[in-house]
């Protein structure tokens, strides 16, 4: 359920606070249970640190990996865990596609944290969930573990031969700057791991939840981003469904890793161009693309 719980909404009523964080209790266990009592309500988004980390600050605009476990305040009731599925997700926190309140609860925190968020009515979902069974006026109680952030590890630097990678001052990509000593043209297909993830390896005809700039080689047109407003739909990598380039060498990369993708029309979109004339016959590719996840 981690795609729609994640999802922004335009914020409810707010309601008078009824309850503390002294109310809540978490169990021990890989599968910790959330106890909140009925009528559970706070009138501003708050914050109980359970578990201090020790890994890096988490900025509004990353992308980290959090298990977690959703209570609604008014009823008391779990509607939604991640610990139990066997795959911890992923999420962007940008303002644009993510819950206001898991913004507000999770940005300024440390990866290693294990962090109550008691989210306000005005920063939950904006509307009636009828299948959580959540009211546009309730209070949301989320127990998150906060297991990592994207990408991992040391970044590598490129080789000459391609443009320079851009980053901004929380290291989210921009996109690439032409340098005199790159190439002027790409003709095979290659890619370059700038962090190696420590995740399983992506096999063949997964979906893959990725962030990405791509850009036009050899100009400062970017003609898709995803940073801005975090994945909207898992990509499977199989014939007909995404580029050849992407299901070439993405295949056998580790999740946690951002790697630059160059792509040769012949792997991408050939002498014919995109349809919508973003990207014309003939053009070359480059792509840095964060791993976060597959299924």
């Amino acid at each position: 359920m981690a795609a729609t719980i994640f999802l922004a909404g335009c914020g409810g009523n707010g309601s008078a606070t009824t309850g503390s964080f002294d109310d809540i209790t978490v169990s021990d266990g890989d599968t910790p249970k959330v106890s909140v009592p009925k009528k559970f309500a706070v009138d501003e988004t708050d914050t109980k640190v359970l578990t201090q980390g020790e890994g890096d600050v988490v900025h509004a605009g990353d992308t980290v990996q959090a298990n977690y476990v959703a209570v609604n305040g008014r009823t008391g009731k779990q509607f939604d865990t991640s610990f139990a599925s066997g795959t911890t997700p992923a999420v962007t926190l940008g303002s644009s596609t993510t819950t206001a309140g898991i913004i507000k609860g999770l940005v300024g925190q440390k990866v290693g944290t294990r962090v109550l968020v008691a989210i306000a009515p005005e920063d939950g979902f904006g509307q009636d969930q009828a299948q959580y069974d959540l009211k546009t006026g309730d209070t949301m109680v989320f127990l998150f573990d906060i297991e990592g952030k994207f990408p991992e590890g040391k970044a590598k630097a490129l080789p000459k031969s391609l443009p320079s990678l851009q980053l901004d001052d929380k290291g989210h990509p921009t996109g690439f700057k032409n340098t005199a000593d790159m190439a002027k043209k790409q003709t095979r297909e290659s890619i370059h791991v700038v962090n190696q993830g420590t995740g399983a390896a992506i096999t063949s005809g997964q979906s893959v939840m990725a962030n990405y700039v791509g850009q036009i080689y050899g100009s400062d047109k970017i003609f898709g981003e995803t940073w801005s407003t975090g994945p909207q739909q898992p990509i499977v990598l199989a014939e007909g469904n995404v580029i050849a380039c992407w299901t070439d060498l993405l295949i056998g990369q580790k999740i946690g890793s951002r790697v630059v993708l160059t792509c040769p029309a012949d792997k991408a979109y050939g002498d014919g161009g995109r349809e919508d004339a973003s990207i014309k016959g003939g053009d070359t590719l480059i792509y840095v693309v964060d791993l976060l996840a597959a299924y």
